[in-house]
């Protein structure tokens, strides 16, 4: 019994080892100016900070991997949540949306905020800066209420 447990041991730890080689690409899609959030509409600089320290990692081509996105499988995880986030939300291609998405997205932005869904608490556990106030939501939803009306 001892000597097969060695050998299960052996294996998950030569395993792990294995999928360390197998990394995926770090960089960052470019940024065209003139098509993020910003060329569209005024972010005041309280926002800015807002999404900065919370959305930008998941919903920006401005991704900053952390040391734990270069251990496998945690890595392929957070590939998985920036590839999705970008997919349904990217604030770096913003002006390429249809005036229609662009208000609903700024809609969605103050109900997910609101309801506690973003940033994922799978972010936050690590991210603790990125955990939002009651005074921040409120001023996400402010500015996308005003913004949104305008679209």
């Amino acid at each position: 019994m001892k000597k097969i447990f060695k050998i299960v041991i052996v294996v998950i730890v030569a395993g792990f080892v294995v999928i360390q080689l197998f990394q995926f690409d770090k960089s960052n899609p470019a940024i065209v100016q003139a098509e993020t959030l910003e060329a569209v509409v005024a972010v005041p600089s309280d926002v800015k900070i807002i999404l900065g320290k919370a959305c930008n990692d998941c919903h920006t081509n401005n991704t900053r991997y952390p040391w734990y996105s270069y251990i496998q499988p945690s890595g392929w995880f957070l590939k998985d949540h920036v590839e999705h986030g970008r997919e349904h939300f990217n604030m770096s291609k913003f002006a390429t949306y249809d005036p229609n998405k662009q208000a609903k997205r700024l809609e969605e932005i103050c109900e997910e905020v609101s309801e506690g869904k973003m940033p994922l608490p799978s972010y936050t556990w690590i991210h603790r800066e990125a955990v939002l106030t009651d005074t921040e939501k409120k001023a996400l939803c402010d500015w996308t209420a005003s913004v949104a009306s305008r679209q």
